[in-house]
């Protein structure tokens, strides 16, 4: 149940819309009616405009027949011989059924209107004529259906939106678990089977060994706890670009390569051009396209000798992490590989992988950069 300090603000809101229209018809009618020369006491003009636009406050809950009492004020002018100055009511209940009311009986409502206002004029009231012309009321209840139908369009679009934006979010959560576990299970897999064929003829090497398994597997359990310390953080909008990037990104990558080259894997890293700062999800991407190209060689070319080339050119930075193994360039499901892609074109950039014509296996990623250079300090 809605607390007060939520329901009134509310009631407030609905009340401004309900009856701002309402008095806006009845003193629109009033004066035409007192302008036209109604013959009839004003008290009278009052009371019958009172009725005719009062019964507008429960258009949206009943509002077929809200529209069939106004159309029978409207119809009563009529007959008497006046200026059909209840008109507006009458249209207003007529686009409220529209627009609020069910379909089929909205349009029921409005033929019936129509036709009673063509009857009333040809037989009871002949030689006055309705200002709204005998399709007023299919008129009016078309435009509300009309606007209605925007609505419901407009309702579905937002909530396809939210769709597409959870799904992004699990894709987003995906590429990261898969990254966090590849790389790191991978990496203490490697550790803990070297440290097993060395420890009996070299103890303190496989001891080490162990040390740097247990440190990678500290690294694993600190960024499961970053992502689901963001995945928590649903209200706080800035949490969420900075929580998940924190740590990860060009700056990162020596301590990256010095990780890899102590699990055993030769790699080695050169930087061309002049650093700059790049954006936080492209500097994310970056980050990540190389741990898993990495990961790749590991699972897929052990024994590999690899490659990291960052080159930062006008307008972008080129990454390409280059092997010479000769494991099977499709080993696996292939979702480390999509995973770099959609990282690559979430920041639009692209990203290819092939095998090299003489052997081994290459991941280019082109992302967006900066043209300014980063300032040294």
């Amino acid at each position: 149940m809605d607390c007060p300090a939520v329901v009134l603000p509310r009631l407030r809101r609905q009340h401004h819309t309900d009856v701002l229209p309402v008095l806006s018809v009845w003193a629109f009618q009033a004066v035409f009616a007192v302008s036209a020369g109604v013959p009839l006491p004003l008290p009278v003009i009052v009371m019958a405009d009172t009725v005719a636009s009062g019964t507008l406050l429960w258009r949206r809950k009943r509002p077929c027949t809200v529209a069939a009492i106004t159309m029978a004020c409207h119809l009563t002018t009529i007959v008497a011989g006046h200026p059909a100055w209840a008109a507006p009511a009458a249209l207003c209940a007529l686009y409220a059924a529209g627009r609020y009311g069910a379909p089929r009986r909205a349009w029921i409502t409005a033929a019936a209107a129509d036709l009673a206002v063509t009857v009333t004029v040809q037989v009871l009231a002949a030689g006055t004529r309705p200002p709204a012309g005998t399709l007023g009321a299919v008129a009016a209840v078309g435009l509300g259906h009309l606007m209605r139908l925007r609505r419901e369009l407009s309702d579905r679009s937002r909530a396809e939106q939210a769709r597409e934006a959870v799904r992004a979010e699990r894709r987003r959560i995906a590429r990261e678990m898969h990254d966090v576990v590849a790389h790191h299970i991978s990496t203490m897999n490697l550790l803990v089977g070297a440290a097993r064929t060395t420890m009996t003829r070299d103890p303190e090497q496989a001891g080490d060994t162990l040390l740097t398994a247990e440190r990678t597997g500290r690294e694993a359990m600190a960024e499961m706890r970053r992502l689901l310390h963001v995945l928590r953080a649903d209200d706080a909008p800035g949490e969420h670009s900075a929580g998940h990037s924190a740590g990860h990104g060009a700056a990162a990558l020596p301590d990256l390569i010095a990780r890899v080259r102590d699990a055993g894997l030769p790699v080695e890293m050169r930087v061309c051009g002049d650093p700059v700062e790049l954006e936080t999800a492209t500097d994310h991407a970056l980050y990540r396209i190389v741990q898993e190209a990495l990961t790749n060689v590991r699972k897929h070319a052990g024994g590999a000798r690899v490659s990291v080339l960052i080159a930062y050119t006008s307008g972008q930075v080129e990454v390409t992490v280059r092997d010479d193994g000769h494991g099977a360039a499709t080993a696996g499901d292939g979702s480390g590989l999509a995973g770099m892609a959609e990282r690559a074109a979430a920041c639009g950039g692209r990203l290819r992988a092939a095998p090299r014509p003489e052997g081994g296996f290459e991941v280019h990623a082109s992302l967006p950069a900066p043209a300014t250079p980063r300032e040294k300090a």
